[in-house]
């Protein structure tokens, strides 16, 4: 016993010594356990962060990568902010060690990717900011060690795509907000795996049908919020949440909702339908709960059609937000002013209309045989049916129309002449030949025109005259052998175009002429061994080239001028054995990607690189046979590289590059396969002879 007071004495010492430190730039509160060095300037998290501190605060300074283990030192962190830091890359297992940490905010970064395990370790966090970030995509398994978050914010990011089980592992999550992103594609398991989320964020996106599929999975989700997104229409239960009570549809492009799209919810009380385009409403059938009913900013007329509405409204009732758009003695009058039988109609009764309109609802669900034509999505599919002809006879609100795995040989004129709500139309995998001229008259909203793997050799530049807003062109798998100029002329919105697997050998001066908005070119597989200097002329968006499986024997440095724009370069898998001086000069402001690997490469000129460096993300060289490699001191922010199976020597002459590789957190590859005595080691931890005084080349092997 009598030892137990002096043990607690030297504790406390060890805890006042412990406390003494503290970084110069920092503010120590030693009571709170809480340090703050925010605005500092700070490349890098400072070693000498007392031990014990709980709170540490590190906003608005320039750290750009965090490391491995870089807090493993500060085991005891319940509270970390890095809001503001310039960051570009979290490495695997960066937050080891932290396993009391709850809130972490890595906000208004630069964060482009998240790793399968960025979070490792996080075994205590409860919130996690990752709001306005650059996220384009986030790898499956990413949140599996958070099993106790409550609140993940995803929002203002770059996310296009939610894939299967993206939340794996969020058992306690309550809240996930995904606002402000350009979502357009949800995968039917995306929110699988999730019972204790009670709220999901996804306005201000790019959805343009509800993935009932996809929200079918939220048990118990209690709020919604989907406004702000390009949905035009709500079909029969279209919603199919047995738990929900609030949902937020406002803001959108709605211009019908079925009476029957709520009844699969009928624990709602609160639908938000404001600043939509609806004309009318009906009775909302499965509604009993519901309370609230939104339906400001709508041109929605209080005649004889929405007696029956309110009728049921006042019954229940209701609270309707609603003002008149009309008839125009009324114009402005709330509808809580109003009583049911004050609804009329000039000149005709309510039993007239409905027989008028028993027509449309028959035409609407008018189509071919051996078609599904689903009118709650407005999707047309006769997929791998054997038909020789293209069926007519569609209804005319379809937007999505899947004719793919059929034997048309041809396209017709004016086959799809009265399909101009059309968006997406899938014609691949039918052994078609030609597109007549007139082919796609009438689709003037096309977006979408699926032709791959068809047996189409040249397409007339007139075809594509009533497709203005075309912007996605899959011609992959066909039998083009060349590009005639002005195949695009008229396609003034094109994005993306994809001829992948054809047998084109050459691109001719102006070949993409017309095309202004081109962002992503895909010609891989084809047997391209010549681009002409001005085949991308005026194409200042182009951001992918992809001319990897071709035949060219040279960087194509001059056809690259003009393209200021470019992030990401494929030529693997040509036969290029050497890279001159300044090959990528012309991109070297804007290129991130670039893919060099399995070419056979010799030998990249001491200037092969020059330019490049800056904002430079990833660079694969593997499977090629250089024995060394330029100055590489400028490629200082790399997050992918890849050196393997390259015959390097690893002499004195590789020195530069041993060092350049020393100063990187990355897993490289590159392995000696001279002299014998090192053949087979990392180039890293191989230890190189000095140059002869004689012999020595100023670091800069060329």
């Amino acid at each position: 016993m009598i030892w137990i007071p002096s043990i607690l004495l030297i504790i406390c010492c060890m805890r006042l010594v412990e406390s003494s430190r503290c970084p110069q730039t920092c503010i120590c509160d030693n009571i709170r356990s809480s340090v703050i060095c925010t605005n500092k300037n700070l490349t890098k998290v400072p070693a000498s962060i007392p031990q014990f501190t709980k709170k540490l605060d590190l906003r608005s300074n320039d750290l750009k990568l965090i490391p491995g283990a870089t807090f493993a030192f500060i085991p005891y962190l319940t509270y970390l902010n890095l809001q503001k830091c310039n960051i570009e890359m979290i490495q695997e297992g960066a937050f080891r060690g932290l396993g009391r940490l709850v809130y972490l905010n890595l906000g208004f970064n630069h964060i482009r990717f998240i790793y399968q395990e960025s979070f490792d370790g996080l075994s205590s966090l409860q919130h996690l900011i990752l709001e306005k970030n650059q996220l384009e995509e986030i790898n499956p398994g990413a949140f599996s060690q958070l099993g106790f978050l409550n609140f993940l914010n995803l929002r203002d990011n770059f996310l296009v795509y939610l894939a299967d089980m993206l939340f794996q592992g969020l058992q306690q999550v309550k809240w996930i907000s995904l606002s402000n992103n350009m979502i357009n594609v949800l995968a039917n398991e995306a929110f699988a795996g999730l019972p204790n989320l009670r709220r999901l964020s996804l306005d201000h996106n790019e959805l343009q049908y509800l993935p009932g599929e996809a929200f079918s999975r939220m048990s118990g989700l209690l709020k919604l919020e989907l406004g702000w997104n390009p949905i035009t229409f709500l079909g029969e239960e279209a919603v199919h949440m047995t738990s929900l009570k609030q949902l937020f549809l406002n803001n959108m492009a709605l211009q019908d909702v079925s009476f029957r799209a709520f009844e699969r919810s009928p624990q709602l009380s609160l639908i938000d339908l404001s600043n939509n385009q609806l004309r009318t409403i009906q009775v909302l059938t499965g509604m009993e709960k519901l309370n609230y009913l939104n339906m400001t900013g709508n041109a929605i007329r209080c005649d004889c059609h929405l007696s029956p509405f309110k009728e049921w409204a006042d019954r229940l009732r209701l609270k309707v937000d609603l003002t008149c758009f009309g008839p125009g003695h009324i114009h402005g009058d709330h509808l809580d002013s109003l009583r049911a039988k004050d609804l009329k109609c000039d000149g005709h009764n309510v039993e007239e209309d409905y027989i008028i309109s028993v027509p449309q609802e028959k035409n609407q669900s008018l189509c071919p045989e051996s078609c599904d034509c689903k009118t709650d999505v407005k999707h047309a599919t006769c997929d791998n049916k054997g038909l020789q002809e293209i069926p007519k006879g569609f209804p005319d609100e379809t937007i999505l129309l899947d004719l793919h795995k059929n034997l048309f040989n041809s396209v017709p004129r004016h086959i799809f002449s009265n399909m101009k709500n059309v968006i997406s139309l899938h014609l691949q995998n039918c052994q078609i030949r030609e597109l007549k001229l007139g082919a796609l008259s009438g689709m003037k909203s096309l977006v979408y025109l699926y032709l791959s793997n068809n047996l189409v050799s040249g397409i007339n530049q007139a075809v594509f005259q009533d497709t203005p807003n075309l912007g996605y062109l899959y011609l992959d798998h066909n039998r083009f052998s060349k590009i005639p100029t002005g195949t695009f002329r008229y396609l003034p919105n094109l994005f993306s175009l994809h001829m992948q697997h054809n047998s084109i050998a050459t691109l001719t001066n102006n070949n993409m002429y017309g095309a202004k908005k081109l962002h992503w070119v895909y010609l891989t597989g084809n047997n391209i061994s010549h681009i002409a200097p001005t085949a991308f002329r005026n194409i200042q968006n182009l951001k992918k080239l992809h001319l990897d499986d071709n035949l060219l024997t040279k960087v194509p440095t001059e056809a690259l001028k003009g393209n200021p724009s470019i992030e990401e370069l494929k030529l693997s898998n040509n036969p290029i054995r050497y890279i001159g001086n300044g090959a990528f000069l012309p991109i070297s402001r804007s290129l991130k990607h670039l893919y060099l690997n399995n070419m056979g490469l010799e030998k990249i000129s001491g200037d092969g690189f020059t330019g490049l460096g800056r904002g430079f993300k990833s660079l694969y060289l593997e499977n090629n046979k250089l024995s060394n490699l330029p100055n590489m001191k400028n490629f200082n922010r790399l997050e992918v590289i890849n050196l393997a199976n390259n015959p390097f020597q690893c002499d004195c002459q590789l020195l530069a590059l041993h060092r350049w590789i020393n100063t990187l957190n990355l897993k490289v590859g590159a392995t000696c396969a001279s002299p014998a005595t090192l053949k087979g080691q990392k180039v890293r931890s191989a230890s190189l002879p000095a140059c002869p005084s004689s012999t020595r080349i100023n670091d800069d092997p060329r």
